[in-house]
């Protein structure tokens, strides 16, 4: 749809909905921004649907001098430079950063396959931002006596998960760099992590290298010990080796085998996938084998 025909229909829209035509050049990335733009599977796929359909969304920004803040819109924007499309469709809104920091928080927060990390972030940023609202984070009635919400339970409220998820993962950002990251690889369940965002960072860079040490990360009941530990008293490396040295009850012995190590083995061609069926294949071949010999 060309930008004359689109200005006609739109004739009769009001400032806050007109959309207009904006270069990429005059666009900059919204100031902390949590929401990672990666070019994978998921971006590959917006790529080839404005390929073939263009931009269906406008984006939304809100002006900063000569140039345009992107409240929501980046990954439509970098698909966009992906393609060499240098002009996309815009709603100017004038925002304040703390309504902009909401309507931004929003924009991504029901789209599948976020990061725990991005989640927390978009939480806390948009939090801090009612806070500086003027909203009250207590429990207040209003004129007619109802009670109305906490911060913490609107954003619930808005993004269909429980105040207490919603704390979950606003603790998250408190977590130092190692531990957030293996939180977002699947590596750390979500409870301990929020066990460990309530210590303090040097405990928590002592527990990192405990984990690295030991090869394992703490279970949620060890994680609890730990911070309760930490409530009467400093925690100390001897009581986090302490208490990573235990067994867990759900912990076995494992082997690890490492993918540098059998390539020379395997074609280029072959996944890891093909490599562990073939191996499990080798081993049963060995175990009937074996079992035949001891049977004669």
């Amino acid at each position: 749809m060309t930008q004359e025909i689109l200005s006609k229909q739109l004739e009769t829209q009001d400032d806050a909905t007109r959309i207009v035509y904006l270069s990429t050049d005059k666009l900059r990335t919204f100031a902390e921004h949590p929401y990672k733009i990666i070019d994978n599977d998921e971006m590959a796929s917006l790529v080839e649907s404005i390929k073939a359909q263009g931009v269906l969304t406008p984006i939304v920004v809100r002006p900063m001098g000569d140039e345009f803040e992107i409240v929501s819109g980046h990954r439509r924007v970098f698909a966009c430079n992906k393609l060499g499309i240098f002009e996309v469709p815009a709603v100017v809104r004038e925002l304040t950063r703390e309504e902009a920091i909401v309507v931004m928080a929003d924009s991504n927060l029901h789209r599948d396959g976020l990061l725990p990390s991005e989640k927390a972030f978009a939480y806390k940023m948009k939090l801090d931002a009612i806070k500086r609202q003027g909203e009250r984070t207590d429990l207040t009635s209003d004129h007619r006596g109802q009670k109305s919400l906490t911060s913490v339970e609107r954003i619930a409220l808005e993004s269909d998960e429980s105040k207490s998820q919603v704390q979950r993962y606003i603790a998250l950002t408190n977590l130092i760099s190692e531990f957030l990251q293996m939180v977002d690889e699947g590596k750390m369940a979500l409870t301990p992590a929020v066990e460990i965002s309530r210590l303090p960072i040097e405990a928590q860079k002592m527990l990192h290298r405990e984990c690295e040490l030991c090869d394992c990360t703490p279970s949620y009941s060890q994680t609890v010990r730990m911070r309760k530990i930490n409530e009467v008293r400093e925690l100390t490396w001897h009581d986090l080796a302490e208490i990573m040295s235990e067994e867990k009850a759900n912990q076995k012995e494992k082997v690890t085998l490492f993918m540098d190590d059998l390539k020379k083995y395997y074609p280029r061609s072959a996944t890891p996938k093909d490599i562990a069926i073939d191996i499990m294949k080798m081993l049963e071949s060995r175990y009937k084998a074996r079992r035949n010999r001891d049977a004669r």
